[in-house]
């Protein structure tokens, strides 16, 4: 069922500056985020936070999200959420821009730094063009004026709902190589540098004043302990670390 409660008296956002547009007719969609609303079918257990101060819109968001099967709790205040929400276990955060006190920008700003994986769907009764670019250009998934429809709401969640997986399992990946490198000794991560950029043995041997025999024992060390099964799995890793060798940029010509 169509939203039917809008929200009044909410403080304007600070800091952005009106448009003549102030009907927020067209929804922002990113081409490389578009799915169909089959995805909530498909995706299980999504999870999420429903942030409105209206009463009555936060019941009917609520129903909307809850009826096709999605988990969500509701927060009255972006402070609520912050203070009692574990953001790190959701799949989608649905908030209006217009909150009190802290506002939804204030708290994407907010969950960019200390979430970053997370995916947030504005939703507003005031539409402005210059707030929903500065949203979208934050990250946001969606800019949606209310009354929102059901098909609307869903493929919205459903889509940040699969990037918010993507992204988390990116981060947790991350974290692990970063706990995985932190075991390395000094030695072994100028190693990992520069087998990484095309040295080979001798030439990492040379760069780093030590014989070819060296170099591959801390070579093995460095896979063993990377979990790497293959120097182009290593290769990926440093990627992912961004990994910068101390020393040089670049494998000599050979």
């Amino acid at each position: 069922m169509p939203s039917h409660a809008m929200s009044y008296g909410k403080r304007p956002i600070p800091g952005i500056t009106p448009t003549a547009k102030t009907l927020f007719a067209a929804r922002f969609i990113r081409a490389e985020d578009v799915k169909t609303v089959e995805t909530c079918a498909i995706s299980p257990g999504i999870a999420v936070a429903a942030i409105e101060d209206d009463q009555r819109m936060r019941q009917a968001l609520v129903f909307q999200v809850a009826t096709a099967g999605i988990e969500v709790d509701s927060y009255a205040s972006a402070e609520e959420f912050l203070d009692t929400a574990n953001a790190n276990e959701l799949d989608c955060i649905v908030v209006d821009v217009n909150l009190p006190k802290m506002n939804g920008l204030q708290l994407q700003e907010e969950l960019n730094r200390t979430v970053p994986f997370a995916s947030i769907v504005f939703i507003t009764g005031h539409g402005d063009l210059a707030i929903g670019m500065h949203a979208m250009r934050r990250g946001a998934i969606d800019f949606l004026e209310k009354p929102i429809d059901d098909e609307t709401l869903l493929s919205s969640i459903a889509r940040g709902a699969d990037l918010s997986r993507r992204r988390r399992a990116e981060h947790m990946r991350r974290i692990d190589l970063e706990q995985r490198h932190g075991c390395l000794t000094p030695r072994e991560r100028e190693v990992f540098g520069l087998i990484t950029i095309g040295f080979l043995n001798k030439q990492a041997g040379a760069e780093l004043g030590t014989t070819e025999r060296t170099v591959k024992a801390h070579r093995e060390r460095v896979m063993s302990k990377m979990g790497a099964g293959s120097l182009a799995d290593l290769v990926r890793m440093a990627e992912v670390l961004q990994i910068h060798p101390a020393h040089t940029q670049a494998a000599p010509t050979r």
